[in-house]
């Protein structure tokens, strides 16, 4: 075999090889790897460099090196679910930066940190001023998890006594131009449901590049052609304006009925859409 040829065909095995013991690994960010990994992943590098440019080393040594740090790095992640100390030394612990709102001098220094260092880090995460903080925790990947305190913290639906409707996920029900049956059943909806909708905005499965529906039924698709402009969904905010009209029209019968009974019939009748207007409304504007 020439040796270009050889070159060639030792890169690609070592790829193919390096490319099925990632995908068997967890999966993590370059940012999330522990020390370990870290040095595994320049190591392999290296074994993967020297084996596929060095002719004159046996092949069947790459891969067995390959396969030797694989088996290190397997075990001691099998090891690490086991063993909590093990997991510690194998993955690192984190740190408390700073706790109750005080910085924790020694941590900073065993970590190798300044202040510097710290509020660099804060003013990643938006914060500019220490005393605004209640805890941070420095992860063994070099992240800075960080806890404003309450009165920093923004306001939720909770915060103010509100009850706001769950909600599954959006699924993508319509990709390259196919549609995906799975995501559908997800949000028990059927193919029949899709293909009135897109009956509805004159458009062909064909031309759709994504489509994606929520849990209020609304799908919103974006098409091959950028030209064109589809009009957004809008199902619900044609039914709040429905029962405001609704609404409207039993104050102005009201006004025009010179009939007490039927006057009274009116204002109970619109009361009681005012009432399911104030109940639905954080569901149709959400």
């Amino acid at each position: 075999m020439p040796d270009w040829l050889e070159v060639i065909v030792r890169t690609f095995t070592f790829i193919v090889l390096l490319f099925f013991m990632t995908k068997i690994l967890a999966k993590k960010q370059l940012a999330e790897l522990n020390v370990f990994e870290y040095i595994f992943g320049i190591v392999i590098g290296s074994v993967v460099a020297i084996f596929s440019s060095t002719l004159d080393i046996p092949f069947y040594f790459g891969i067995l090196s390959m396969l030797t740090l694989f088996a290190v790095l397997l075990t001691g992640e099998y090891i690490s679910l086991k063993n909590k100390r093990f997991r510690d030394f194998f993955q690192g612990k984190s740190t408390v930066f700073i706790q109750n709102g005080k910085i924790m001098e020694d941590n900073l220094k065993k970590e190798g940190y300044t202040a510097d260092d710290l509020l660099e880090k804060l003013r990643n995460k938006n914060i500019f001023q220490v005393s605004d903080v209640e805890f941070a925790l420095l992860e063994p990947t070099g992240s800075l998890n960080v806890m404003p305190k309450k009165e920093n913290q923004p306001l939720t639906p909770k915060d103010m006594g509100m009850n706001t409707p769950s909600k599954k996920a959006p699924q993508n029900v319509i990709m390259d131009g196919r549609m995906l049956l799975e995501p559908l059943a997800n949000l028990s909806l059927s193919k029949q449901w899709l293909e009135s909708e897109l009956e509805k905005k004159n458009v062909s499965i064909d031309n759709v590049f994504l489509g994606q529906a929520d849990s209020d039924a609304q799908l919103s698709i974006d098409l091959y052609d950028d030209q064109i402009t589809v009009p957004q969904p809008s199902e619900k905010p044609l039914l709040l304006a429905s029962m405001k009209k609704c609404q409207a029209d039993l104050d102005l019968f009201a006004l025009a009925t010179e009939n007490v009974q039927s006057r009274q019939q009116y204002e109970r009748n619109s009361q009681k859409i005012e009432d399911a207007i104030q109940l639905v409304t954080p569901h149709l504007k959400s």
